[in-house]
């Protein structure tokens, strides 16, 4: 979960970049930096680590972040002196970072991408880095979002987050996408500073709007709710709308709906999953 007390620094330590062709990656092994455009620099800068999520070019490692190093120096260059046996054409006067690394690490084990996803940057710490099992273990968004990821996962109730959504000319991303049989799922954590004032608010009804008129069902919870009602209020939402559209796809044959017991929330099994007590020996 995300320390309320965790700094500024501490939030951009390391920033997760695209890998999307080999020659870039040659590069990176062969001399040791990687370039991002000045003008789509990431909102947390400058990292001290920089870690790579690798494109389907590169067949088995694809959609995963295998590799990283430590950042040993920044410097803003035109794109001329980065290839300078390119020709010249509108892009040799542009700014970019040149992020040179001390070395290139492999991970221990991939941070995997459970889905086929638009990745661009991902700014985090270097405890969620060194921790994450998956990609979506990585965001750093708000404590809320943290929150209520620590209990999806619990609850194997598969989520991918800051989901990037297309729609007409605008790009939205979902603080939590959940696909469902009949459908998906919108969840949005509210944060009570971020939403309070008229602007924003008729901004989120635009985009619910947007997303609704394309099937999505959308769900919010403000910070008292995440805070206070997690698990009798939140999470019970979030399965009714689940078993609603159907259940989730995310993996198995059948899609799998989640029930209210009295010892809380369980799952159906999809088939050819084990249950507990199930041992194939």
């Amino acid at each position: 979960m995300n320390d309320p007390m965790t700094t500024a620094a501490e939030r951009g330590q390391v920033l997760v970049a695209i890998l999307n062709n080999k020659a870039d990656f040659g590069i990176l092994q062969e001399q040791g930096w990687y370039r991002i455009p000045v003008a789509k620099v990431p909102k947390r800068w400058p990292p001290k680590w920089l870690a790579f999520y690798q494109t389907k070019v590169f067949g088995d490692e694809a959609f995963a972040v295998n590799y990283y190093g430590l950042v040993r120096d920044v410097r803003i260059v035109q794109r001329r002196e980065l290839f300078p046996n390119e020709l010249p054409n509108p892009k040799s006067d542009c700014q970019y970072y040149q992020i040179h690394l001390h070395s290139l690490e492999r991970l221990p084990a991939p941070i995997n991408s459970r889905q086929w996803r638009r990745i661009v940057f991902i700014p985090t710490t270097w405890q969620k880095f060194s921790q994450a099992a998956e990609i979506n273990d990585l965001f750093d968004e708000s404590p809320l979002e943290d929150r209520l990821w620590a209990e999806l996962k619990r609850l194997q109730m598969a989520a991918e987050r800051q989901w990037p959504l297309p729609l007409g000319e605008a790009w939205y991303f979902l603080d939590f996408a959940l696909f469902c049989a009949k459908g998906q799922v919108d969840v949005e954590t509210d944060g009570d500073t971020w939403h309070a004032d008229k602007v924003r608010i008729s901004e989120d009804n635009r985009r619910d709007n947007a997303l609704q008129s394309a099937g999505w069902h959308v769900l919010r919870f403000n910070g008292r709710q995440i805070h206070e009602s997690l698990s009798d209020y939140c999470v019970p939402q979030i399965a009714e709308t689940i078993n609603t559209l159907g259940g989730l796809t995310d993996e198995g044959l059948v899609p799998r709906v989640f029930y209210q017991r009295p010892e809380g929330l369980v799952q159906q099994m999809s088939l050819f999953e084990e249950s507990e007590e199930y041992d194939l020996d």
